[in-house]
């Protein structure tokens, strides 16, 4: 392309500091280095994730370094790429990703983890290998978040957080799979493992809450009860497979108690998609003794989670998630390809659709629990 080898002007969503409203400014975004691939995002959704560090920085939040440019869950196309890069050409359509899968450690070549370290100090303070960040505003290093910066119209990532798709994919849809919907799905089908004919719990139906329900019910669960405070959400999780829904509010004892009470004895699977330790302990407490699974897929740092020692002695499984346990640039090209033999749902979780002038916006709907997904376009944004 006519910019391969140059510094590219263009668009993006700055923070300069925490708890304060994002500035569209012009930017300078440098050509790849090493290893690195400059890529032309097309869309990107606004996650839970980029609100929670804009304006809960500090707390649960670890502190990330300002000026930043969010954005995570992205699709684009490749622009120019850096020496020594093998895999990507211009003009391959791409998901970049936070999480890096470089074929060589001892995680991305054995079956216990997805837990890949490359790079990842540097991204998660906001640069790339060499320390530095390609993206510059009024003559100042702009952090790029998680190694990604999808809020901007271009971008630079490393070759080990790329996942190339097939080129009929639709970019404003799988752009998805870049975080919100893959960390759900395998919430529920990777690392819960959740099986047919078993009863669920899915507390917290935003987009990681749906995509956990409709993983659920991809594995045949007889029965999957959302929970949620926002009653105005559970039409949508009944399209997605809720059987039930219930709001812990409507109670006045803790929703634990009304879910063993419901179920018998406790539901097989509990899936926390929230992020807050109360819920991840009454998700746990939710679960059958003996045998019940609880998967904690809501996202915090800082906080600590309380729990009563006697819960897990008695057979109950506690377990993590980080990006629904898939093997990053290998899995997501296959879920791409699930949702376009449609076999997964992408769509049905975008309520919303703005421009990258319309951010603060779509920040606020989120905040206020009036979107499910917000997909900003970028193009002649």
């Amino acid at each position: 392309m006519a910019t391969t080898g140059q510094v590219i002007k263009c668009k993006a969503a700055v923070a300069w500091e925490p708890r304060k409203p994002l500035s569209i400014e012009e930017v300078d975004v440098a050509p790849p280095k090493a290893h690195e691939v400059r890529i032309k995002v097309v869309a990107t959704g606004v996650c839970h994730t980029d609100c929670e560090y804009l304006y809960e920085a500090g707390t649960g939040m670890k502190l990330r370094p300002f000026p930043l440019v969010l954005g995570h869950e992205a699709a684009g196309i490749v622009e120019s790429v850096g020496p020594q890069v093998t895999q990507f050409a211009p003009g391959d359509k791409v998901i970049p990703l936070f999480l890096p899968f470089c074929h060589e450690c001892a995680q991305c070549k054995g079956s216990k983890t997805n837990i890949c370290k490359k790079n990842w100090e540097n991204a998660q303070a906001g640069v790339l290998a060499d320390g530095t960040s390609r993206i510059s505003c009024r003559g100042q290093q702009v952090y790029q978040f998680l190694g990604v910066s999808s809020f901007c119209q271009y971008t630079v990532v490393p070759d080990t957080s790329l996942a190339k798709i097939q080129p009929s994919a639709p970019l404003d849809k799988v752009c998805l799979l870049g975080c919100g919907v893959s960390t759900g799905y395998g919430a529920a089908v990777q690392t819960g493992k959740v099986e047919k004919d078993s009863t669920c719990a899915v507390f917290g139906l935003g987009a990681v809450g749906l995509a956990a329900v409709m993983g659920c019910k991809a594995v045949m669960a007889k029965r999957i009860i959302g929970v949620d405070i926002n009653p105005e959400k559970f039409e949508k999780a009944k399209q997605f497979g809720a059987t039930d829904c219930i709001n812990p509010k409507d109670y006045d004892k803790p929703i634990q108690e009304v879910l063993v009470e419901m179920t018998n004895g406790g539901v097989d699977y509990a899936l926390e998609c929230v992020g807050s330790p109360s819920i991840m302990s009454a998700a746990l407490e939710s679960t059958r003794e003996g045998c019940g699974t609880c998967v904690i897929a809501g996202w915090t740092e800082t906080e600590t989670m309380s729990v009563q020692i006697i819960k897990i002695l008695m057979g109950r499984t506690l377990k993590g998630t980080y990006f629904g346990g898939w093997k990053s640039v290998k899995d997501v090209p296959k879920l791409v390809e699930k949702y376009m033999q449609k076999k997964l749902k992408l769509d049905e979780f975008i309520t919303h659709n703005l421009s990258l002038g319309q951010i603060n916006a779509a920040f606020e709907l989120l905040r206020n629990g009036q979107s499910i997904r917000t997909v900003i376009s970028l193009e002649d944004s």
